[in-house]
């Protein structure tokens, strides 16, 4: 057993504490650097055992709660249930169960608990890889899966949850005339199924590529950026929708109101060799006039589950309603930037209504010179039973079940008045 599986172990439990405890997204955490003294290989592998735990979490609780009389503290739960899942996954029991023995020993306020630590595991060890697989999906915490069956049913519902525990491959969007590795997408992405280091794959140094859920390259489809129209990409950061809009030969600004997340736009932008002005800012405080908008809105990206499985249990939706308002104000702010006869593009990586569907409808009621582009919305791949009733393009991770699913976004396609 290596002292380093230990190290990205025992950062996987203290994630697991913050996400479960704290109510912190994981991309906060490594924000503020969870993972920055392991290095890279360790990093990579305390992220993926903690994403691995987060998407099986039901089915290894349901599996400790048969030889626990009553629940731990969180830290020794989490150590028990990142146990559990690494078992049922295949890891070798004496490597795993010695670990996080270790792990819950060194602990002054939990070392006690060492013993219950080591009989859990090994009877887990003995029974759970072959009960794992009979197990149910794992399903969404009920504050979210009640509100996505009334809008989409119980059994699309159920094809998304499928969706996210199979987690995402990555998908990358080709520049023009380059080639990638991969699979090619009925839309036009590619797909690989086992990446490893993205960095380490062909054409990355080159700049042929970038990293995109097929999903969230659709939006810029339906906008379909003409040469030398000038676009405002509001949001912009992480930067694959700038890229593609570059790509096209639009003249881009970038706005994004933080500054760190725009790094890798530029980051990305000199890799690839593309241009854009890229502009630090308010989107609400932002002045120009341009042929077309972007607006890809904060929202409470319960589309991207499938990469971000800790979403669910960081999250309550308390702060979402403040986000439904933030929508429809920057949609009413973007409407004033838009030149006479242009067009604006409005997405969210969301699978609720509130944030896709019904704001559309109520800016069509708010803004006599707004009328909506259907026909936009029909560009390669995308097919027409996902064209919804007011008009937009609602995407969903149980579509394309066979290929991997997608992320969920909504888009939508509205014309100026000239």
């Amino acid at each position: 057993m290596s002292d380093n599986a230990t190290a990205a172990r025992r950062s996987a439990i203290y994630l697991l504490d913050q996400i479960l405890g704290e109510g912190r997204l994981l991309s906060e955490c490594l924000a503020a650097g969870a993972l920055d003294r392991l290095g890279p290989e360790d990093r990579a592998r305390a992220q993926r055992l903690t994403l691995e735990t987060l998407r099986g979490l039901e089915r290894a609780d349901r599996l400790l709660d048969n030889h626990l009389n009553r629940t731990p503290a969180l830290t020794v739960h989490n150590t028990l249930r990142l146990g559990a899942v690494e078992l049922c996954n295949g890891e070798a029991a004496h490597g795993v169960v010695n670990s996080m023995v270790e792990i819950v020993g060194r602990s002054r306020k939990h070392g006690r608990l060492k013993g219950l630590v080591n009989a859990v595991l090994r009877k887990v060890a003995a029974e759970g890889p072959e009960a794992w697989p009979k197990m149910r999906i794992p399903r969404l915490p009920e504050w979210l899966r009640d509100p996505l069956v009334m809008a989409w049913g119980k059994e699309a519902v159920a094809g998304m949850e499928q969706a996210h525990f199979a987690a995402a491959p990555l998908d990358i969007t080709v520049k023009p005339g380059a080639e990638g590795p991969g699979q090619v997408l009925p839309t036009g992405s590619m797909r690989l199924r086992d990446a490893g280091q993205v960095s380490a794959l062909p054409g990355y140094d080159k700049g042929d590529w970038w990293v995109q859920d097929a999903a969230a390259a659709i939006p810029v489809r339906v906008l379909a950026p003409q040469a030398g129209e000038t676009v405002l990409d509001l949001c912009a950061a992480p930067g694959g929708k700038t890229l593609q809009l570059a790509a096209a030969g639009a003249q881009v600004t970038a706005l994004d109101i933080s500054d760190s997340r725009l790094e890798r736009v530029r980051e990305n932008l000199n890799r690839t060799g593309l241009k854009a002005n890229v502009i630090a800012g308010d989107a609400l405080e932002h002045q120009g006039m341009y042929d077309a908008v972007l607006l890809d809105a904060p929202c409470s990206a319960t589309g991207t589950i499938r990469r971000h499985p800790d979403l669910p249990f960081a999250k309550d939706g308390s702060e979402f309603g403040g986000l439904i308002e933030l929508q429809a104000q920057m949609l009413a702010h973007a409407w004033n930037l838009l030149k006479p006869g242009g067009r604006l593009v409005y997405c969210t990586c969301s699978l609720l209504p509130d944030e896709g569907e019904v704001q559309i409808e109520e800016a069509l009621d708010q803004f006599p010179d707004m009328s909506i582009n259907r026909d936009a919305l029909l560009v390669t791949g995308v097919e027409e039973s996902w064209i919804t009733e007011e008009g937009g393009l609602r995407l969903r991770p149980d579509y394309w079940a066979d290929l991997g699913g997608m992320d969920g976004f909504y888009v939508a396609c509205l014309n100026k008045s000239a």
